[in-house]
């Protein structure tokens, strides 16, 4: 018991502080009191009552200065803001390493593609020596001091090197000729005999007679001239025609341009469908032509029989056609300089026009009271209208500055709209030779095909920045900036552009010989089909099928798509 009284003595002695033990003794009565009672207040005898156990909770850990010598430093740090030691600097790279990183990925890297060490060179040096090397092949070697050049501080061409002394692109190699003397003008009080300005060069010769090596050229060179000249004015290429069908009428003594009624579809009415679809297969194909096909036209209104025209002629490849209202003639307009008139039952030429130039596009006067009159884009920048009755130019359109490409009828045929090489866009009056609207702005491209909508109110354009532009084609003939058709690629190509008959689609070849169908209203593209191997030229959505369009290109062939 008295080992316990101890024990629970000493705990309350050290729960206790000073304070406590004053207040205690303070508090302290004289009377009696029971020892065990109190025995908690008193201090712990010395003697070998208790002992305590003396315990160090820390765990054991190695020390860490028995491990490892100085302070590590990053290897990827650029720069120390002390002095480390040697062994410092150069201590072996501790953790684990990647095994995964190839050898350039594990290189020391300041930028994706390496490590890029500061060079001395200022832009202008750097530009100068790029420059030289692109030009001339050789540059000075930016690892030798510039100081002491010789031939071995040339990288690339050192042959040109040497041969142009080191001179780089901005040092022009060439000295300033001397210049031409002129004679002594005189005084210019004298006003007969001052010269001034106007003196001839000392060294001037007045007479510019040809030697007599040079007059020899020359007389070959007209010669040459005359004698080609001679021979096209002679023969304009044979026509001949050839019958493919084995009977020229039917039963009923018809030609092939009578227009079919068993076809399942009324192709003489003027209505239009309803509702097109896009065309999605291939139906038939047209394989006649040997080479390239550059133009496809439909028969007027009805479009039961289908024109083409190719680059596989005799001579010279036919660049556009187009048809007379009735359907029963048409215009062929070629490479041979010739605009010919045939007749579409017999093939028969019934009539050539030239004026020596290469017409580019043909058209028809759409109206009905003028249909013996035709214009046509020629090559020297004019637009020419030619009267078949009598074969004479009778007016010329003269105001572009660039080859003729597209000539469009618009606003009930008293206008038309012409495209050039020139990159404008002009419209005029019929008959009158000066354009009354031009159209050109400084990011406009060349548009070498036109096509009017079926509804008469916007012209597409085929731009060679690849996009279809579209015009107003009522009055202001302005841009119609939220209508732009691009996702094809065209650059170089005059591939004319189709609309639907209900205008929901439009449609397009490009150069990769695909046919591009989009969305009239949204512009967005729809569908696009692989249509042939070489530029896809053209393409026509038939005026009286929901989802029929005949597409022709440079491989030769025209196709059928439903």
């Amino acid at each position: 018991t008295s080992k316990m009284s101890a024990a629970i003595a000493s705990l309350a002695s050290y729960g206790s502080d000073s304070d406590s033990e004053n207040e205690s003794e303070s508090n302290t009565s004289p009377e009696k009191v029971d020892p065990d009672a109190t025995a908690h207040l008193k201090p712990l005898q010395s003697g070998p009552t208790m002992s305590l156990a003396v315990l160090n909770s820390a765990p054991e850990v190695a020390v860490k200065e028995a491990v490892e010598t100085g302070i590590h430093l990053d290897p990827s740090l650029k720069e120390v803001s002390y002095n480390p030691t040697f062994e410092t600097m150069f201590a072996p790279e501790f953790g684990p390493v990647n095994p995964y990183k190839t050898q350039q990925m594990a290189a020391p890297r300041n930028m994706l593609s390496g490590y890029a060490e500061p060079a001395h060179v200022n832009d202008f040096m750097f530009e100068q020596q790029r420059r030289t090397f692109s030009t001339f092949g050789y540059a000075l070697d930016p690892s030798i001091d510039t100081s002491q050049v010789s031939s071995n501080s040339y990288i690339g061409a050192v042959d040109e090197a040497e041969k142009n002394k080191g001179l780089t692109v901005f040092e022009s190699g060439s000295k300033k000729s001397e210049k031409r003397k002129k004679v002594k003008g005189g005084d210019a009080a004298e006003i007969d005999n001052f010269l001034g300005p106007w003196a001839k060069y000392a060294d001037e010769k007045d007479v510019a007679k040809p030697s007599e090596e040079e007059q020899k050229e020359l007389d070959e060179i007209t010669a040459k001239r005359q004698k080609k000249g001679r021979n096209e004015e002679e023969a304009p290429a044979e026509e001949k025609t050839i019958l493919h069908v084995k009977d020229m009428y039917d039963y009923q003594g018809r030609s092939y341009l009578h227009v079919p009624q068993d076809v399942g579809i009324n192709l003489r009415s003027a209505d239009v469908p309803d509702k097109c679809y896009l065309p999605k297969k291939q139906l038939h194909v047209w394989s006649g032509h040997t080479k390239g096909v550059s133009a496809i036209r439909l028969f007027p209104s009805s479009g039961h029989l289908l024109l083409s025209c190719s680059m596989d002629c005799h001579s010279k490849a036919v660049r556009d056609i187009c048809f007379n209202n009735s359907g029963n003639q048409f215009l062929s307009a070629a490479y041979d300089r010739y605009l010919k008139l045939w007749d579409s039952e017999t093939g028969q030429c019934i009539s050539r026009f030239t004026n020596r130039k290469v017409p580019y596009c043909v058209k028809f006067n759409p109206d009905d009271d003028k249909q013996n009159l035709f214009v046509a884009g020629m090559s020297d920048k004019k637009i020419v209208q030619w009267d078949i009755r009598t074969g004479e130019v009778v007016q010329e359109y003269d105001r572009h500055l660039g080859a003729v490409n597209t000539i469009t009828f618009v606003d009930e045929n008293r206008r038309f709209v012409s495209t050039s090489d020139d990159k404008s866009l002009r419209v005029w009056e019929w008959d009158i030779p000066v354009d009354f609207k031009y159209i050109a702005e400084p990011s406009m491209h060349s548009m070498p095909a036109v096509t009017l909508s079926p509804n008469g109110k916007w012209l597409a354009c085929q731009s060679m920045d690849n996009q279809i532009l579209i015009f107003g084609a009522q009055n202001r003939f302005r841009l119609n900036k939220k209508k732009i058709f691009k996702g094809h690629m065209v650059a170089g190509y005059a591939c004319q552009v189709d609309f639907s008959p209900d205008m929901s689609y439009v449609v397009s070849g490009d150069a990769d010989g695909k046919l591009n169908i989009w969305d009239w209203k949204t512009t967005k593209l729809y569908h696009r089909i692989k249509a042939h191997d070489k530029v896809c030229i053209s393409a026509l959505w038939h005026p009286h099928e929901t989802s029929k369009v005949i597409t022709c290109g440079w491989d030769g062939q025209i196709k059928l798509w439903d």
